[in-house]
């Protein structure tokens, strides 16, 4: 259905936010980092941080010089803070297997540590104006709606890269602007929980809405609370390592307050895991 770009491409471009990532020359490596950074994290909450990013580490070469450690404070409270030490680990690589350059080709950009389908594709899209589908939550809830008449979309599946083909114009200019836009629709204007279909401009051709904006079954996977968690835990292990002496942190001395010692435990022992932390004896710190 590539005729829906007629209605969403020129919508786009009339009321697009101005996001940095979308401004000319902005890059790949800055994109790279924007969308490591905007994984189930608000676009506000992300600008400063990939503002004071880019301004210490311009390159993927700068920030490789640097231990992970600094990636891992530099990164504060964005959380799911395994990122950082993905896009440290991403740096290194380019650094050293692409002379410093962030690859263009999608497959490359696969073999990167923590990029995925959406990622690879968005950077060769976005930062290099390549012809790909580029799909994300809001793509595929644009996609439910729009062309299967549902009002949530089903378990994400290598399926919808073709949905979202199938409705990419030919010219790529056109497509990289189609993808940014069903992207765009789907956060402020096709959004989960409050749709604005009266300022949708696909309000004339939704199958959702045109059958009435049936309920049908929301599989999304919920995410478990919060306070009280192992993530809260994790979060304070790693707030006390990032944000005080960056001398090594004796373990039991390390969020010793916490009121139940076998989550705790379970936090410092996922976070060694994960490679977050490092243990040297009877102390923790950030990784080397």
């Amino acid at each position: 259905m590539p005729a829906l770009a007629d209605a969403l491409v020129p919508w786009f471009r009339a009321h697009a936010r101005d996001l940095p990532w979308r401004r000319p020359g902005y890059g790949a490596w800055g994109t790279l980092v924007s969308e490591f950074m905007l994984q189930q994290t608000p676009v506000a909450r992300v600008i400063p941080h990939l503002e004071a990013w880019l301004a210490r580490w311009p390159t993927p070469a700068a920030l490789a010089a640097d231990p992970p450690a600094e990636a891992v404070r530099q990164w504060a409270n964005l959380g799911y803070p395994r990122r950082a030490l993905w896009l440290h680990r991403a740096a290194v690589e380019i650094r050293d297997r692409h002379a410093g350059v962030v690859p263009r080709d999608v497959d490359a950009l696969l073999a990167l540590t923590g990029i995925g389908d959406y990622t690879a594709r968005a950077v060769a899209v976005f930062a290099y104006g390549d012809r790909h589908p580029v799909v994300d939550t809001n793509t595929r809830r644009v996609i439910a709606r729009v062309v299967d008449g549902r009002a949530q979309p089903g378990t994400p599946h290598r399926r919808d890269l073709a949905a979202m083909a199938a409705l990419l114009p030919e010219d790529v200019a056109d497509a990289a602007a189609m993808n940014a836009a069903t992207m765009e629709l789907g956060q402020v204007i096709c959004t989960a929980r409050a749709p604005r279909c009266d300022e949708c401009p696909l309000r004339d051709t939704c199958a959702w809405l045109a059958a009435g904006r049936p309920e049908t079954e929301d599989t999304r996977r919920r995410q478990a609370r919060y306070e009280g968690s192992d993530r809260q835990a994790r979060g304070a292990v790693l707030r006390q390592l990032r944000d005080g002496d960056p001398a090594p942190a004796l373990q039991d001395a390390v969020i010793a307050e916490w009121p139940d010692r076998a989550q705790r435990d379970r936090a410092i022992l996922s976070l060694l895991s994960d490679g977050l932390i490092e243990a040297d004896g009877e102390t923790l710190r950030l990784p080397r």
